[in-house]
């Protein structure tokens, strides 16, 4: 008999003897944590509150041990807070109603209609056929074929599509001893679309999870979101582009262009669903653009598209239903259901008004940074949706408490939680890079540190030039 343990979007099989003794260990410490926090008399904050903090510490730990997977603990929060006496169970499950759930499911019917059709293979060989097979142009396109695809689907998803086709070129450039970690272009083409795939996730909203509960949280339109997300994330990819050519020069040489134009020739002229596809996903960004004029909700576009993919015959819905994320769904439900209880009973505004006394009212350039600091942090080792969950509502409430506007702290924070470039616990597609056997243990922090350090800064930077008029009121 075989359990699965959920690690960073993975299911890794461990027998049960293995696994339960930990398990068992990691919820008894989760528990006694809730009771201790529980039984601790907290001056200032009414009882319901002080269940909710209670519930806090025992979600932040179930967690970060991820003893069961994280949608497990989220239906936990779900049914104790009546229990508890935080809220009646008909509040608890209202997070369910929030329309960024909408925005998920409609994202993960979009992604799984561009992966069907083929639509993104042909966007990476073209781009190759046009920029040319030299090395610097081919992890160009590493970077920015992923990195684009990110901002309109789940980064593991076009990650794990456009992977095959990195293998073919690095193959197709002749690199020696690759598989074994010795080919420094193919180290520098995987660890591009990864980290290509974390950063053109920031240009929109729905491009990460972190972006989607920020989203929740403040409600920026799509469109604010997209004026500093793309310029915060081409930037990013950029130096993600020249860190990696300067960490790992390429041993290889140009390359005729002849059989990228032999995979093109092999794939024939747009067919009906590429063209479909290509379509639906034009209207779809359109709508998101236009929604502030045209009064459309942009949380409903990704299931407008959704539909058009579905009536169209793209993909039919046996396959959509396939290929949603229901386990990322209930997690959002709980956590954005943990979220207004924390708010709702005075929880998050007691505990940020401890927080800033204890940081003696520093400027919000100082806040920010600390903030972004812990996030990325943190994210290193644990999951950045959980993390965004604990605190992107706080911090919320801090700027609430401030009179700032209301995504100058969630908004960097949500950002940080995605700058996960240093190690394979940080993001699946991390993982995956490190799995194909072509990155070394000790590469990804070699190149994921200098841009990690590069992304906090810029992203400092956007947020107060750029963004600064688009943070919410």
């Amino acid at each position: 008999m075989e359990t699965f343990i959920y690690k960073k979007g993975y299911q890794l099989k461990v027998g049960v003897h293995v696994a339960s003794r930990k398990n068992y260990f990691y919820l008894l410490i989760s528990i006694l944590l809730a009771l201790i926090v529980y039984l601790i008399p907290l001056p200032g904050i009414g009882s319901s509150g002080h269940a909710a903090l209670s519930l806090l510490v025992f979600a932040v730990s179930m967690w970060i041990s991820e003893v069961v997977p994280l949608a497990v603990t989220s239906m936990i929060i779900l049914f104790i807070q009546p229990l508890m006496g935080i809220q009646s169970f008909e509040d608890a499950v209202i997070g369910f109603a929030n329309p960024i759930i909408f925005l998920i499911i409609g994202g993960f019917i979009m992604a799984n209609a561009i992966r069907e059709s083929g639509l993104a293979l042909r966007l990476t060989y073209t781009l190759l056929s046009k920029l040319g097979i030299s090395p610097k142009r081919t992890l160009f396109v590493s970077i920015f074929s992923t990195g684009l695809l990110s901002a309109w689907i789940e980064n593991v998803v076009a990650f794990a599509m456009l992977l095959p086709v990195i293998k073919e070129i690095i193959d197709l450039m002749g690199c020696e001893n690759a598989k074994n970690g010795e080919s420094n272009f193919a180290k520098s083409m995987v660890l591009g679309a990864s980290f290509g795939s974390l950063a053109g996730g920031l240009a929109t909203e729905i491009g990460t999870a972190p972006n989607l509960m920020a989203a929740a949280y403040t409600k920026i339109p799509f469109l604010n979101w997209m004026i500093f997300g793309f310029p915060l994330s081409i930037i990013l990819m950029l130096i993600v582009w020249k860190i990696l050519l300067r960490i790992f020069p390429p041993e290889v040489h140009d390359t005729r262009n002849k059989t990228v134009d032999d995979k093109l020739d092999l794939l024939g002229p747009m067919k009906r669903n590429e063209k479909i596809t290509l379509l639906i996903l034009f209207f779809a960004i359109v709508l998101w653009v236009t929604a502030g004029w045209t009064g459309i909700d942009s949380y409903s576009v990704a299931l407008i598209a959704g539909v058009l993919f579905l009536f169209t015959g793209v993909i039919s819905w046996r396959d959509a239903q396939k290929n949603i994320d229901w386990g990322l769904i209930i997690f959002f439900g709980g956590a954005l259901s943990l979220g207004s209880a924390l708010l709702n009973t005075g929880a998050a505004k007691w505990l940020i008004k401890d927080i800033i006394v204890a940081l003696g009212s520093p400027s919000p350039l100082i806040i920010t940074l600390v903030l972004i600091v812990l996030a990325v942090s943190i994210t290193q080792v644990m999951s950045n949706i959980a993390l965004a969950a604990i605190l992107v509502p706080l911090s919320v409430t801090l700027a609430h408490t401030q009179h700032l506007p209301v995504g100058i702290y969630a908004v960097p924070v949500a950002i940080a939680c995605s700058l996960s470039f240093m190690l394979p616990t940080a993001d699946p597609t991390v993982a995956m890079a490190h799995g194909t056997g072509f990155v070394k243990l000790r590469d990804i922090p070699r190149s994921g540190i200098p841009i990690i350090i590069s992304g906090i800064i810029v992203t400092i930077f956007v947020l107060f030039t750029i963004a600064r008029p688009f943070l919410g009121a």
